[in-house]
């Protein structure tokens, strides 16, 4: 538990230096001295900030994730549950890259390095979806042919939205309310039984 512990002090720390001065401008020595660790306590966890960095986002799209799946257990119609889950990716990634400051620069010029972290949190995110469509398949909502492919093309669709929404340009201009309508109706003609239970909607 003490080991956890350290570690979770000197990620946290890290970060917050990162989002402060930026990847480049933190080095060891600086969270080594900010986390009241010596630096052999440091080098025990971590090889190296990069490693560090990595840590830190893991630890971001780790909280998202746990978000997510909060969302994911509430008692709500599928089609609902979706454009909730879909709204909480979109709203934390954004509240993340913009708590950490000078951190966002790195999250967008690191992309790679980033995508390289993010694997476990995507393959989560896909096995999220896929969950609430065979939900809703089971209770009738949803007519899906496929539901790998389904989940994993609403997948790439939210995460490509991640940065227009981040820099406030998606739906620039159109209440938050609004724009979940236009999402949920596109949720509901792309997966949705067309019947009298899903009339009301379209």
């Amino acid at each position: 538990m003490a080991l956890v512990k350290t570690r979770i002090k000197l990620v946290d720390v890290a970060r917050q230096l990162f989002a402060k001065r930026g990847l480049e401008n933190t080095t060891m020595n600086d969270i080594a001295q900010a986390s009241g660790k010596g630096r052999r306590t440091l080098y025990t966890y971590f090889k190296s900030k990069e490693e560090i960095y990595w840590a830190v986002i893991e630890g971001e799209l780790e909280r998202i994730n746990e978000k997510m799946n909060e969302v994911a257990a509430q008692q709500m119609e599928p089609e609902d549950k979706l454009v909730e889950v879909i709204y909480t990716h979109l709203n934390m990634i954004k509240e993340a890259v913009q708590r950490n400051g000078n951190l966002r620069a790195e999250f967008f010029r690191n992309i790679i390095m980033v995508e390289k972290v993010r694997k476990n949190f995507d393959r989560s995110e896909q096995r999220l979806f896929a969950s609430i469509m065979a939900e809703g398949v089971q209770l009738g909502r949803f007519e899906i042919d496929s539901i790998p492919l389904c989940s994993d093309i609403m997948h790439y669709c939210v995460k490509g939205l991640e940065i227009p929404y981040i820099y406030g340009r998606l739906a620039d201009g159109m209440p938050q309310g609004m724009s979940r309508g236009i999402v949920q109706k596109l949720i509901h003609k792309a997966l949705g039984h067309q019947d009298k239970h899903l009339s009301q909607y379209l």
